[in-house]
């Protein structure tokens, strides 16, 4: 009987379950990790952000529209820029690429000497598919010293490359001493059929008092020669704005969050009307 009982097969042990638990504890953590990462990047849509989220929409007091540049600087087309600024008596935040910044420093230094305010649009040009929070705390954090460094001020402001604001990046600009912003309107001025014309028609289709505009004064990342759209379109944009009762000038005077920001105001800049 013993040696019966010797000879019968052990019996098979039971999964313990701790391979599937550990596979659904590692799912969630790669789900909440891909919220955290693109969740917030929900804001480029205009009408979530500009309901939900206004200060990052840039709006500001009613009575003011805030100017904006993207993607410089560019050796080519920010002094043309700068000269035009000058012409129309106007300031403007000029949002910079670190790494366009550190080849051409005497860019950013007549930015910021002719009293325009510069801030960051990072170090690169780049989409974030993937998370990336160590390397967007270390692109960000140069960009701002370089700024610094360069321009003699710490930028204020910071703006994702593609109005794209995933939670590293959100989370390195607040390291970094920034606060993200995005825009009210833009000229969609990076295509190769945008002209003056339709750079104009298209920011004076949805910009009104406390909103903030878009435009590029590099073709970095644009349609060859783009540029020269958005340069065509600043001396009617700011006349149609000062012809609606309103000043144009930097994020820095634009009370973004601040006691003159209400509901956007009622005065419109289109086609030259006080809407």
């Amino acid at each position: 009987m013993s040696a019966r009982r010797s000879a019968d097969p052990s019996p098979t042990p039971r999964p313990s379950g701790i391979p599937r638990r550990a596979a659904v504890g590692a799912a969630l953590a790669l789900g909440a990790t891909a919220a955290w990462h693109i969740g917030p990047a929900g804001t480029w849509l205009p009408a979530v952000r500009h309901t939900l989220f206004p200060d990052l929409d840039g709006q500001g007091n009613p009575g003011h529209v805030a100017l904006t540049f993207d993607d410089g600087p560019s050796p080519e087309s920010t002094p043309l820029f700068l000269r035009a600024l000058d012409e129309l008596s106007v300031r403007a935040t000029f949002f910079v690429l670190g790494d366009a910044l550190r080849h051409d420093p005497r860019i950013g230094h007549a930015i910021a000497g002719r009293g325009h305010e510069i801030a960051v649009h990072g170090w690169h040009h780049e989409r974030p598919w993937y998370p990336t929070p160590w390397r967007d705390a270390h692109d960000l954090a140069r960009a701002a010293d370089l700024v610094q460094q360069v321009c003699g001020r710490r930028p204020r402001w910071y703006r994702p490359p593609y109005g794209i604001l995933t939670g590293g990046r959100w989370a390195a600009a607040r390291r970094a001493g920034m606060r993200p912003v995005l825009w009210s309107a833009s000229g969609h001025d990076w295509t190769a059929e945008a002209d003056g014309a339709s750079v104009l028609a298209e920011i004076t289709g949805s910009l009104r008092g406390g909103g903030t505009v878009l435009l590029h004064d590099s073709d970095c990342t644009s349609a060859p020669g783009a540029w020269h759209a958005a340069l065509d379109a600043l001396p009617e944009l700011v006349s149609h704005c000062r012809e609606a009762g309103l000043t144009v000038g930097p994020l820095a005077e634009h009370e973004v969050g601040g006691p003159g920001r209400g509901s956007g105001g009622t005065a419109r800049c289109r086609r030259g009307r006080a809407w």
